[in-house]
């Protein structure tokens, strides 16, 4: 799509129309290229038709020590071509990351003798093989080679493992993933206790066997596995069990205090009040606590891979930046596994994705998240203002990047970036459909509550066109069509236009939503509880918001300046992106120093002396800055309606 502000869609059956005629030439078009072009031919498409027989799966996930997962498949086939793909499009990462890389050790043998494979010329993820007559089963060996430094991230420790089948398996070409069954199975550790969304059929020893499963639901349905581990109920008497199964470090941080069970319990019960319905037979919050196994928050329909730090429950008055994390994957069993945009929904892993509602998918449910975190009591009214606040505040001030790209265009950064570090991200931007699509929605919000006197909310929104088919985990796709008109099924109004004045043009008005809730944004010298924990909280990767709204820096607790804010002071004059401040003002550098340079420049003519190191070498850059200290706060706008509090206000 364009980067540039596109035009407005026409709408009703002109629309329709203009998308029929759009699909029939791209399909004369591919048609051609393919007519064309044989790379396009050696990968089988696929087809919506069972494949015959039960592929066994074996994972040997037992090596702690070298994180090697041995994997054994035994695949039903038939005399003459076979392709085997290993998963590329991932669910969740919306992106092409399948880790091809870290396979190793392909073999295939049939009654005992060696295949010959081939890697396709062009689709490093499919090989190639002919089975010869009378062979019934091929024999499929290989290892998963998982990471072995923090910078790659753990999937295996000696105490805990996270694994995702699609890392570990191979599956025919030609066939819809839900016409695939296999038949699963994995060793563990000496003794290690796991969580899954699978069915256990047996078990013997640390070998346990899952019931049959189609590959597509294979796929969504994860590991977690660990030496100490326990299994929490979090809807004691409710229709569908759900658990918090977790794993831990060691056993102390297993522990959970009656008020922290009770909120846990309480995220469960908000969010099918606010859904009205659920979309799988049971659910599993796959949850480990740990300073070593590799961050993860992946959604998953009857499941979901959430980690935190070890201290998660131990440490529970100092940590609430990202406690909204169990609520944002919750919310996903409903909002991009049973709902979900029609360009994310592909028939195999090997069928390139689409991502362009993202700002639904991805946006909405992080609006869901914050308030159903607020709602279940784990955050406190001002913390989840503190938390709004700052994702205002980069809207108000650092996402110059909008004068460039639109909120749509970055649904493509997950695969045009991979979550990869960028120089400056205040102006290239990276996956902004998150927040900026929250902010967007908390608008959406406050303005069905103004057009119906609080009469309808976005709760309604949500249990129209998520609550919809109690029970069913049967994927229901949706377009911005069905989004519009299920807004307009809440009030009517110009929904399609105020959707792409936000989402297709450039710079968005994404701050709205604050002031339409009865609140505003304000900066003071003063950062919040919430941010003063979230800059202490010992997260490598984290953008550090210090002094972003201020100076113009993001920065790492030591120093290293990780983001420059495009156009503001520290930019202006000079400084980049990897540069590790070593003094300020001729001090050695510290966060409280740096901070005494800013408040003391408020009162100066001065700039503040910045001494940076990079490159090898070191250089003092002058700051002309004289604003002060800027913290993000959100105070009321008395007189008017405050829906901020109503929007988090527990369902009753």
């Amino acid at each position: 799509m364009s980067v540039a502000s596109l035009p407005r869609s026409p709408s009703g059956a002109h629309r329709t129309f203009a998308r029929l005629a759009v699909a029939i030439s791209m399909a004369l078009a591919t048609a051609a290229v393919h007519a064309q072009d044989p790379r396009t031919d050696q990968v089988p498409p696929p087809r919506d038709t069972p494949y015959a027989g039960t592929i066994a799966l074996h994972v040997d996930a037992s090596d702690t020590l070298q994180g090697i997962f041995r994997v054994h498949e035994t695949i039903p086939v038939q005399a003459g071509a076979l392709t085997l793909l290993y998963p590329q499009w991932i669910p969740g990462d919306h992106s092409p990351t399948g880790p091809i890389a870290m396979l190793a050790g392909l073999e295939l043998s049939a009654n005992g003798k060696p295949l010959m494979w081939k890697r396709d010329k062009y689709n490093v993820y499919a090989f190639h093989l002919d089975v010869p007559a009378g062979v019934s089963t091929v024999d499929a060996t290989f290892q998963y080679m998982s990471g072995r430094t923090d910078d790659e991230g753990f999937e295996i420790t000696d105490r805990m493992m996270d694994m995702e089948w699609s890392k570990v398996s191979l599956y025919p070409a030609g066939y819809f993933s839900r016409g695939i069954t296999f038949a699963p199975s994995v060793t563990l550790a000496h003794g290690w206790q796991f969580g899954t969304a699978l069915e256990t059929s047996s078990q013997s020893g640390d070998m346990t066997t899952f019931k049959p499963v189609t590959f597509n639901n294979l796929v969504d349905s994860p590991i977690y596995a660990g030496q100490y581990f326990k299994r929490v109920d979090l809807n004691p008497g409710g229709d569908a069990p759900v658990h918090l199964d977790i794993v831990a470090d060691a056993p102390k941080y297993l522990e959970m205090t009656p008020e922290q069970l009770k909120v846990h319990r309480a995220l469960v019960t908000q969010a099918v009040k606010l859904f009205g319905s659920h979309h799988y037979d049971h659910y599993d919050f796959l949850f480990s606590l740990s300073d070593v196994l590799g961050g993860n928050g992946t959604e998953h329909h009857q499941s979901s891979e959430d980690g935190m730090g070890a201290d998660y429950f131990t440490a529970w008055n100092d940590a609430a930046p990202d406690r909204d994390l169990l609520a944002h994957e919750y919310t996903h069993s409903w909002n991009g596994k049973f709902r979900r945009p029609a360009d994310l929904w592909t028939p195999n892993f090997n069928v390139p994705m689409g991502d362009s509602l993202l700002w639904v998918y991805e946006g909405q449910t992080q609006y869901w998240g914050y308030v159903l975190t607020a709602r279940a009591g784990m955050w406190t009214p001002q913390e989840f203002r503190d938390a709004l606040a700052m994702e205002a505040a980069n809207y108000e001030r650092n996402r110059a990047g909008f004068q460039w790209r639109t909120l749509e265009d970055t649904t493509n950064d997950a695969t045009a970036a991979r979550r990869s570090s960028l120089p400056y991200r205040s102006w290239q931007m990276s996956e902004d459909y998150y927040s900026g699509g929250q902010m967007m929605w908390l608008e959406v919000d406050a303005k069905l509550r103004a057009l119906t006197d609080d009469h309808k909310s976005l709760d309604d929104f949500a249990s129209a066109f998520f609550g919809v088919d109690n029970g069913s985990y049967v994927t229901k796709t949706y377009t911005f069509d069905d989004v519009v008109a299920a807004l307009n099924g809440v009030a009517k109004y110009d929904w399609a236009s105020f959707l792409h004045a936000r989402v297709q043009t450039l710079n968005p008005p994404l701050e709205n939503g604050i002031a339409a809730t009865g609140w505003k944004l304000v900066y003071t010298d003063q950062e919040s509880g919430y941010e003063k924990q979230y800059n202490s909280r010992p997260e490598p990767s984290r953008h550090l918001y210090n002094f972003a709204w201020s100076i113009g820096l993001t920065m790492t607790d030591k120093g290293e300046v990780n983001d420059v804010r495009w156009d503001g002071p520290a930019f202006k004059a000079g400084v980049s992106t990897g540069a590790t401040l070593a003094a300020v003002n001729g001090q050695s550098y510290s966060s409280d120093v740096l901070k005494s340079a800013i408040a003391a420049a408020r009162d100066s003519k001065t700039p503040i002396q910045l001494l940076l190191k990079y490159q090898g070498g070191y250089r003092t850059v002058p700051v002309d800055y004289h604003g002060g200290l800027q913290y993000p706060h959100l105070v009321r706008i008395e007189g008017t309606p405050d829906y901020l509090s109503q929007i988090i206000a527990p369902r009753k």
